[in-house]
């Protein structure tokens, strides 16, 4: 006995296309986006909190993105690097790898004061410098400040250049320029992470460590500081965060709008980086005498321009940088210098 279909042609013809329309609305909507975060702080620190905010401004650009935390930066990276991570954020130092254009803006001395740094990313926002921020499939979404790095030691008479001499610093295993600088000044680089080097410092493996404001309350790096030891106030680098994405993963136009977004959260990340420095108890600062900065910075721009040279920073970044420089304070001497 033949089966009656309980459905007429008609019908099934409509069926059959519901069903390819549904189908292809399931394969049109938008995969989720994993965002790899590396905050120091875990899930309760402000890097965090600040991209809790961004997945929400990133659903109006057509992403879906879901936030992973990281409180070690190295295994953020290679997850990246391996495409477990669709973007991730890091510091411009590690990111490098991915954008040396980008990477450079953590260089040694090159962004003087937090006014240099602003003017910096209204630069690096706009949409004449989109080319700048894609290397190959990498694409930098946003670039937030992180705050100066400063020198932390464990004894305040180590307060001049020729005091650096034979001592031990810390130095991230990843930047070749931090090692070169160390032994500029006859020190000795002891190479470390960001997950170690503040317990070499806390426990006096190492005399000197580089690191912002934001790091010393969740590194508890007064223990290293100790009755003795200080903080000069004089920054070496201008340390950023830096979102990265794998470009094919997010919508056209994407990277974009991210990084015009970053960029009008830059009150609140300066206010982050100010504040930090400002809950530093006073007794820890320590002013560098005048002649010597001139000395801190006169070798710090002969070490910048010598890692240009051998490729470790980026030449069109240290021009940028210099004539953001040289719009700032025209008198100074490097302005009539071709060097740079």
């Amino acid at each position: 006995m033949q089966t009656v279909n309980k459905f007429s042609r008609s019908t099934r013809v409509l069926l059959a296309g519901a069903a390819l329309v549904l189908s292809a609305a399931a394969v049109a909507a938008p995969a989720k986006q994993v965002l790899c975060v590396w905050d120091i702080s875990g899930t309760q620190g402000d890097v965090y909190n600040m991209m809790k905010d961004y997945k929400l401004a990133a659903a109006r650009w057509g992403a879906n993105i879901e936030l992973k935390p990281y409180t070690d930066e190295k295994i953020a990276s290679e997850d990246f690097k391996a495409g477990q991570c669709d973007a991730v954020v890091m510091t411009g130092l590690r990111g490098r790898q991915f954008n040396g254009f980008t990477g450079s803006l953590d260089s040694l001395g090159s962004q003087p004061t937090y006014k240099h740094v602003e003017k910096v990313l209204a630069t690096l926002s706009k949409p004449n410098a989109a080319k700048l921020m894609v290397s190959g499939n990498y694409e930098v979404a946003g670039i937030t400040p992180m705050g100066a790095a400063y020198l932390f030691v464990n004894d305040r008479n180590i307060n001049t250049v020729g005091k650096l001499s034979g001592k031990k610093i810390a130095v991230m295993d990843y930047d070749k320029a931090q090692a070169k600088m160390v032994q500029k000044v006859g020190a000795q680089p002891v190479a470390s992470d960001i997950m170690n080097f503040a317990g070499k410092f806390n426990n006096g493996s190492v005399d000197i460590i580089g690191a912002p404001a934001a790091a010393f309350k969740p590194l508890e790096l007064f223990k290293g500081l100790g009755n003795k030891g200080a903080i000069a106030q004089f920054p070496l680098v201008q340390l950023s965060l830096q979102i990265i994405i794998r470009q094919d993963r997010f919508p056209d136009g994407y990277g974009q709008k991210s990084r015009e977004y970053v960029y009008t959260q830059l009150p609140r990340a300066m206010s982050l980086v100010t504040n930090a420095e400002k809950e530093i108890d006073k007794r820890f600062w320590m002013t560098i005498p005048e002649a010597d900065q001139e000395k801190y910075t006169l070798m710090i721009r002969e070490s910048r321009i010598a890692l240009t040279n051998e490729g470790i920073y980026d030449k069109k970044t240290m021009h940028m940088l210099k004539q953001i420089r040289c719009q700032l304070a025209p008198s100074d001497a490097e302005c009539s210098q071709n060097l740079e």
